[in-house]
């Protein structure tokens, strides 16, 4: 059960703050350094966080998918573990300049590191911690 509300939670999270990345009062003016080559809604979301288009769509795609997930254990774990790895490799990325735009596409600088790590590390309890009984519904047998 915790993993599918984990999903679900993460998902309606990542849906919000997709959203949020396109409305204008909420995003700043973006830094000088480093530049993105995709300008499209780039700014500082709350001040804190680096945005784009394309980040507030991988937002919004990875929100749904959270959300559509959410009924079943497997595939909520599936996106905790799909979570836990794409954002372990973001917030490494983001610690080396270059990468840290993804070529200029995508800006993962900042406090998006810290939070990259952060979410990294929940979503790798909620994918790879062991399996309970009332969790997997009553088969313990139907670990992913």
């Amino acid at each position: 059960m915790k993993t599918r509300y984990y999903a679900l939670g993460m998902g309606l999270v990542f849906l919000l703050i997709g959203i949020l990345g396109f409305v204008p009062a909420l995003v700043t003016a973006p830094p000088p350094e480093p530049a993105v080559s995709l300008h499209a809604s780039y700014g500082v979301l709350f001040g804190l966080f680096p945005v784009n288009v394309l980040h507030n769509l991988l937002h919004l795609a990875f929100g749904i998918w959270g959300v559509v997930v959410w009924r079943s254990f497997p595939g909520s774990r599936v996106f905790a573990r799909s979570v836990a790895i794409a954002y372990a490799v973001l917030a490494i990325m983001g610690l080396f300049p270059g990468l840290n735009t993804i070529f200029g596409l995508l800006p993962m600088f900042g406090h998006d590191i810290w939070l990259h790590a952060a979410i990294a590390i929940v979503s790798a309890y909620f994918g790879y911690a062991p399996v309970t009984t009332v969790e997997a519904g009553g088969d313990i047998s139907r670990r992913p």
